[in-house]
């Protein structure tokens, strides 16, 4: 298949982050070292300039979302559409759910937070829509005795991460981050958190020892240096630039795509499942959408590939 479905940014790890990663496989007959712990907090806290006691690491930003019910939140308000792991995860602690859905085009102008709700889940930018709130869109958001989360699984890919609160030391903003997608690290699944101390603690309390093992480790201080920051937002110009092309061959169908920055289109079409099934037909795998709470049959995602006449192309034909 030709994947426009999954949104890794390539099909497999740049060939320096194979050859750091394999150095350390004579090291999986022990357990990973605090020193590895320390040197992946301390490139996260230099990356970002916060403390390193406002550094978690994760395996992923998913596992941030499934240690959010540690937090014990009263009623949890989703921002939707987004990212369907979150609300998973809190209902299966039992968490209290409210879905704040957002029209298109999906910007969080108004949005209507219960008061009462005392954690907020926000993407930014937001999966599936692609859609980039301002920081200033973000910040409303918060309340006395409320913690905001932000999902910023994707904010390295968008040129200078205009929008991050990832250097923000506030209070009661907690900021998840991923370094799978960017870094195609999916069969290792790596990311952090970055929040006050306190939150953080009680985010994390109930992880068992050794949480991350050696590689996603030394993955996490590899593509935290300097030079892979610098790299990634190298990547990001680019694909912004390859976004633009696509954006532009989608619309010149009469098709309808969401404004966004994101390494992710979606795409608004008549009869979205009828059109998925046929791509697929060709060997073109696009997003289904129906699944996330505010989007219905009309809307397919797909991810920013060189190949995207090939995508187009398809939708052409299966239009006809």
């Amino acid at each position: 298949m030709l994947d426009f479905a999954v949104n890794l940014r390539a099909d497999e790890p740049p060939s320096w982050l194979v050859e750091r990663l394999a150095a350390r496989l004579r090291d999986l007959g022990r357990y990973p070292s605090a020193e590895d712990e320390r040197r992946a907090v301390l490139a996260v806290a230099a990356r970002h300039r916060r403390a390193t006691a406002e550094v978690a690491l994760l395996a992923g930003a998913a596992e941030g979302f499934a240690l959010l019910a540690n937090l014990r939140p009263r009623l949890a308000a989703l921002i939707a559409p987004s990212f369907t792991e979150p609300e998973a995860a809190l209902a299966a602690a039992g968490v209290p759910l409210h879905h704040v859905v957002l029209p298109p085009p999906f910007g969080l102008s108004g949005a209507v937070v219960p008061d009462e709700a005392d954690l907020v889940v926000v993407g930014n930018p937001t999966n599936p829509t692609a859609v980039l709130h301002n920081r200033e869109q973000i910040l409303a958001l918060r309340r006395p005795g409320r913690i905001v989360v932000v999902d910023e699984a994707f904010a390295d890919a968008v040129p200078g991460e205009p929008a991050s609160l990832a250097g923000e030391a506030l209070p009661d903003v907690l900021v998840l981050r991923s370094l799978t997608k960017t870094w195609s690290l999916a069969g290792l699944r790596v990311g952090y958190a970055l929040g006050p101390t306190a939150v953080l603690h009680r985010l994390t309390a109930r992880r068992a020892h050794w949480p991350l093992g050696t590689l996603q480790l030394e993955a996490i201080t590899a593509c935290s240096s300097p030079e892979a920051v610098a790299e990634a937002d190298l990547g990001a110009r680019r694909l912004m630039t390859l976004r633009a092309e696509m954006v532009a061959g989608l619309t010149a169908l009469g098709l309808d795509v969401i404004d966004g920055t994101a390494p992710f289109v979606l795409i608004a079409v008549p009869d979205a499942e009828l059109i998925r099934k046929r791509l697929d037909s060709r060997g073109i795998a696009v997003r289904r959408c129906d699944t996330f709470i505010g989007l219905d049959g009309q809307f397919l995602r797909a991810a920013v590939r060189p190949q995207w006449p090939v995508l187009v192309e398809g939708i052409a034909e299966v239009m006809r």
